[in-house]
């Protein structure tokens, strides 16, 4: 599978999203601190199976420290999705707006000097 299949696929689902939500606000939980944040609607096994998702597309990071499991985030897999594909399309976008307030500009500046 290639990388970017991999991240594509761990984001699709929003229980992995959210996993990725809670490492970025407090990076480096163990894995027993991210499971207990699913108890009421997942099982153990459950979230281990979406961690491993996630690990395999390099999301997370775990980093063993002693006899627990710490899991970091890693943004780079995200960041080269959004530059490979997001950037690409809005650059067209974002052109179109230049253009659009360069226009609005020159009509404002047209206006003021015919007043």
């Amino acid at each position: 599978m290639d990388s970017q299949d991999a991240v594509f696929r761990a984001l699709a689902d929003p229980t992995r999203r959210e996993v990725l939500d809670l490492l970025f606000a407090r990076d480096g939980q163990t894995v027993g601190e991210v499971c207990a944040a699913f108890d009421d609607r997942m099982s153990r096994f459950g979230v281990m199976k979406h961690l491993a998702v996630l690990t395999e597309a390099d999301l997370v990071v775990p980093v063993k420290d002693g006899r627990t499991k710490r899991l970091h985030l890693n943004p780079v897999p995200i960041e080269q999705v959004a530059n490979r594909w997001i950037s690409k399309y809005a650059a067209r976008f974002t052109a179109a707006l230049v253009g659009l307030q360069q226009q609005v500009e020159s009509d404002d500046t047209a206006e003021g000097s015919a007043s």
